[in-house]
């Protein structure tokens, strides 16, 4: 089931903080709701997947200016022996500890943010898809600002339980404690310009993707000549 609103292509009335002329959609979800089928279906289509979780490993990477300022905040246990992040341990840190979370995130998103600027900045394709899982709860990375509208992926608890439990083999409690972390379905939902509620096979998916695809193709081509 697609929900659309009638905002033209301007999410909450903000311009994006980037200076192409491209339409960013971001794209975003609860664990197990697909945002990784429906990112796979937009790339098969042509359109550039930025993948923020792509990015914050990346941007933390063995030797990275990040992950450095991250051991001077906390120590050198947050490194493993080879020098690379030790993320179990920094995630369980976080996890007990609130204000480390924050102190982390006060490093971690202005390098993911400007890490994803650039990728759009150098996108090729007629619009581009930003996924970030926390689209909408990270505010202070500001991702949300760089997309002209936001797609939500949607699907009932009981969906993401199974799914997320098949494909990552995590317990229950594990995936529950994820999906605490996350905004409530409603909550997201109400952030969202489009919602997919995704609750049977890949090609009832790709059904709800396709008329999207060719809405953002027409958005694409009004931002461009609106810019022009």
């Amino acid at each position: 089931m697609l929900k659309n609103t009638p905002h033209p292509y301007s999410h909450q009335s903000q311009s994006p903080q980037t200076s192409n002329k491209t339409l960013v959609i971001g794209l975003t979800g609860g664990i197990g709701s697909g945002k990784s089928a429906a990112s796979a279906w937009f790339a098969e289509q042509g359109i550039d997947i930025i993948d923020a979780d792509v990015i914050a490993h990346e941007t933390v990477a063995k030797g990275s200016d990040t992950l450095r300022k991250i051991q001077k905040k906390f120590g050198d246990w947050v490194l493993n022996g080879d020098g690379s992040m030790n993320r179990a341990a920094v995630r369980t840190h976080v996890f007990t500890n609130p204000e480390a979370l924050i102190e982390l995130e006060a490093i971690t998103h202005p390098a993911i943010r400007e890490t994803a600027k650039a990728q759009l900045e150098a996108s090729t394709s007629p619009y581009v898809i930003l996924s970030a899982p926390l689209l909408i709860e990270a505010a202070e990375a500001g991702l949300a600002n760089l997309c002209q509208r936001i797609l939500v992926m949607d699907a009932t608890e009981d969906t993401q339980l199974a799914r997320a439990s098949q494909r990552d083999d995590q317990s229950i409690q594990k995936i529950k404690a994820i999906m605490t972390n996350q905004l409530s379905r409603e909550e997201r939902n109400r952030h969202a310009d489009n919602v997919i509620l995704n609750e049977s096979d890949l090609a009832s998916l790709y059904l709800q993707l396709e008329p999207l695809h060719q809405e953002y193709l027409m958005l694409a081509q009004q931002l461009k000549f609106a810019v022009d």
